[in-house]
């Protein structure tokens, strides 16, 4: 009997491996069917990417080289060939950087008009468009700011190239993304346009991947990696076999003192960072100046057109791009007296430029400041210490200014190292670039791109998730299912409401759903018979404004111990809904899955 019982037992033992075994092999079957899929999105997904970095690669090559080849044609009219062609007399050509930039200003205001811009965008709205999930860059906008901008800098307004450029990669990349239909994120095809762009300009394709992440991105990932180095390279290679790109500089055989640089570029990177927050201050106070002044934006650019135009006229080098005064300042040219004229007359062309609405970018007039402050820095040191420390030290100043100013010490750092191709120039320019960048840091803010943002009430140093939160409106989780209460009922009627609904909490509201009160029933069960509600309900409990942010309403939450908040229109008292902490917190955590996913993938 118990011999039956034990083979039954074994008969039994051995159905459930069998099943069980069959269970496992079947789920390892499925999990390996999982993991086939899953390896053939992500194959299609590198592949999609390379060709996005390749399209861009190309496309960033061109545009930034044509943005430059235009501004050399449009000054190089305004300087020589266009008072040759009308034969104009020298003392009316004279005049020409005035009337150029007047040219300028009708034609930026004519840009406005036709793209509907009520400001310009720039690397600012890139960083804030690829710390977005969900959000898409102004295509209109943005390839209308970069018009504006070669305008500009081809009339002669002191403003930069390469905040536009970035932009308009960005842009396009945002513009682009449907074309993978949702295969790539955004932040890739950003990424994408920046590192291109910025490897076209500098012909320095490693210090365009470096500047997409530490300044744009804000964070690496394997998704995002691959097709933006396939951008930035692809762009460099592009440059060079179609437009014969070559280095800005070529200071590979400068010999340097290392026992005498070194000291001197530690010394002068708090110097550089206040020079940094001096530009970076007077642009924000020429921008809060016009918004403030009431203004029309047709007074502000020709304002700021006749006065760049009237200071050019006798120091020419301060107008456009400025790439070849800053050649110069770097090979040690200009005398001493005429560096802090160009270095103030450039600071303070640029911020009004700027503020008033002639549109450019900030980087290459930084870099013109920079080169100018180390400049007159390695006068003074050479005078001293009768060593020629002069251009090396203007390198870096132009390193350390230029890396506060675009918040990228890293990619600062590389852009001197395959610009000038000299490791002991982009090692002393690293030693001011990190001083200069906590000055400014401290000082000012993480970059002037970071400040523009704050100054909207956006701040990108919390990240992605806190922004995020603040983007989310509490209305799209508010529900409707509460226990609602007339203010006539009972309280034994309310009782029953609340049990009938297995609820603790009800809502005094009236006919037009305005909020009386909340009522809990813990007080409705100790009143008497014939009380009111109102005697036991809470006039003023606890609520989320209609209009606030999940990050608002966390902020709420985090301080109340209920069943469910109420959401109402303060000023009129009406009840939206109500939401719960598990609604928020579910919320919360689908967020934080979706920024991992997205910065960690």
């Amino acid at each position: 009997m118990w011999f039956g019982a034990l083979q039954s037992g074994w008969a039994h033992s051995g159905v459930t491996y069998y099943l069980r075994r069959r269970e496992r092999l079947g789920g390892l079957a499925d999990h390996a069917e999982i993991s086939d899929t899953t390896r053939r999105a992500k194959v299609i997904q590198l592949l999609a990417g390379m060709a996005v970095g390749l399209g861009f690669g190309l496309v960033m090559s061109l545009v930034s080289n044509g943005f430059v080849a235009g501004v050399i044609w449009l000054t190089s009219l305004r300087e020589s060939e266009m008072a040759a062609w009308f034969g104009l007399d020298p003392a009316v050509a004279g005049f020409l950087p005035l009337i150029c930039l007047l040219v300028a200003a009708f034609l930026i205001l004519q840009v406005r008009r036709l793209f509907g811009i009520t400001r310009w965008h720039g690397p600012a709205d890139s960083i804030f468009a690829a710390h977005r999930t969900d959000n898409e860059l102004d295509v209109k906008a943005g390839f209308g700011s970069t018009l504006a901008a070669l305008i500009s800098a081809g009339g002669g307004a002191s403003v930069g190239q390469y905040g536009p450029l970035v932009h308009f990669g960005a842009t396009m990349g945002s513009a682009f993304r449907t074309m993978t239909g949702g295969l790539l994120t955004t932040d890739v095809f950003i990424g994408c346009g920046v590192a291109g762009a910025i490897a076209a300009g500098f012909n320095a394709p490693i210090a365009g991947v470096v500047f997409a992440h530490e300044a744009i991105l804000r964070h690496f990932s394997m998704r995002a990696i691959a097709p933006i180095a396939v951008a930035s390279i692809s762009s460099s290679w592009f440059s060079q076999q179609i437009f014969g790109s070559a280095p800005l500089l070529d200071f590979a055989g400068m010999a340097l003192d290392l026992a005498v640089v070194l000291p001197a570029a530690l010394v002068l990177g708090p110097v550089f960072g206040l020079v940094a927050v001096l530009f970076m201050v007077c642009i924000r106070g020429t921008l809060r100046f016009a918004a403030g002044s009431g203004w029309s934006p047709t007074r502000l650019v020709f304002l700021a057109a006749g006065i760049t135009g009237l200071v050019g006229i006798f120091v020419p080098e301060v107008l456009g791009l400025g790439s070849g005064p800053l050649r110069i300042m770097l090979e040690g040219g200009y005398a001493e007296a005429y560096l802090p004229v160009l270095f103030a007359g450039k600071l303070l062309l640029t911020a009004l430029c700027i503020g008033f609405g002639l549109f450019g970018g900030v980087f290459s007039p930084a870099l013109f400041v920079g080169a100018a402050a180390g400049a007159i820095c390695g006068r003074i040191a050479t005078n001293l210490i009768g060593v020629a420390v002069a251009p090396a030290l203007a390198i870096c100043g132009m390193a350390a200014v230029a890396s506060a100013v675009i918040g990228a010490p890293v990619a600062g750092v590389i852009i001197i190292l395959e610009m000038t191709m000299n490791y002991e120039l982009a090692l002393a320019a690293m030693l001011s670039v990190v001083t200069c960048s906590m000055i400014s840091h401290l000082l000012f803010g993480h970059s002037f791109f970071d400040r523009q943002l704050l100054d909207r009430g956006v701040d990108v140093s919390q990240g992605r998730g806190h922004i995020e939160m603040m983007e989310t409106p509490v209305l799209g989780i508010v529900s409707d299912v509460f226990v609602r209460m007339d203010t006539s009922a009972t309280p034994e009627g309310a009782v029953k409401e609340l049990v009938a609904a297995n609820q603790s909490e009800g809502y005094l509201v009236t006919d037009g759903n305005r909020l009386v009160g909340k009522v809990a029933l813990t007080r409705l069960v100790s009143l008497k018979k014939d009380a009111s509600l109102k005697s036991c309900a809470d006039s003023d409990p606890l609520s989320i404004k209609h209009d606030a942010s999940l990050q608002q309403a966390m902020e709420v939450a985090s301080g109340f111990v209920g069943e469910s908040i109420p959401v109402v229109d303060r000023e009129t008292g009406h009840l939206y809904g109500v939401v719960t902490e598990a609604d928020l917190f579910q919320l919360y955590l689908s967020l934080q899955t979706r920024i991992t996913d997205l910065e960690r993938a």
